[in-house]
């Protein structure tokens, strides 16, 4: 098989890392777009995701809606889009197909995060005059704060991957690699592309596991030194 070394020659070139259609430009734009995606999903999901959360009603039936989105496919959703009066509107398609698909994760992680948060915790804060608010936002979102993570983790891996539908409707980003691979009948491109993708994901998770370890409170306080303890001295 030379399909290999054709590849390593394709991004080996470096005519093809610049310009307007070179990695480095189509790379912006996959991060571009993967990030306001992410961003608009998670200021949707994660306020509801708190506030039913820590209130512990309503919940169930949001995840359960939100995971039944799962089963219809990011492709679909897109195509109805497009077909659809937004379909005029530039990137709004593929951004909503996108925000619908990140929802799901970052809505259940957040959800269970929070009700999974001790009871006798809360129970103490709010025997000390606490809030609402301040038990919700110094108590429970803390404590939450991994399983949190673990849902917009999840998400922006998956979105980093399914932002290459951006291009079929003539959108930016790293899938315009393979689309223009597959109009060429380029193999080598074509690997090429979803090699980047790949590594793109890749690179996105390994970012977000040194994070969710240094945002666990219950880590930072196994490695947080006790104080030694004071011994009396005996009397001489």
């Amino acid at each position: 098989m030379d399909v290999i070394p054709r590849t390593w020659d394709w991004l080996s070139t470096g005519a093809h890392w610049t310009g307007a259609d070179g990695v480095w430009h189509r790379l912006g734009e996959h991060l571009f777009l993967t990030g306001v995606c992410l961003l608009i999903s998670c200021a949707i999901a994660l306020p509801v995701a708190v506030v039913l959360g820590h209130i512990g009603r309503g919940g169930a039936l949001a995840v359960n809606v939100s995971n039944a989105g799962r089963a219809v496919p990011t492709f679909a959703v897109l195509v109805l889009l497009l077909l659809s009066p937004l379909g005029t509107h530039g990137s709004w398609p593929t951004v909503i197909a996108l925000v619908l698909f990140a929802i799901p994760p970052v809505l259940t992680n957040a959800y269970v995060g929070m009700r999974e948060v001790d009871r006798d915790t809360v129970e103490a804060a709010r025997g000390m005059g606490m809030t609402g608010r301040q038990i919700a936002a110094r108590v429970e979102i803390p404590l939450a704060l991994p399983l949190i993570v673990t849902g917009v983790r999840s998400a922006a891996v998956q979105v980093v991957a399914t932002t290459t539908l951006a291009a079929l409707p003539g959108g930016g980003g790293l899938g315009r690699i393979i689309t223009a691979g597959f109009r060429l009948t380029d193999t080598a491109q074509v690997v090429s592309g979803a090699l980047l993708v790949a590594a793109l994901a890749l690179l996105v998770e390994g970012l977000f596991v040194p994070a969710q370890r240094l945002l666990d409170p219950r880590r930072r306080s196994r490695s947080t030194p006790r104080p030694a303890p004071r011994t009396e001295r005996e009397p001489a």
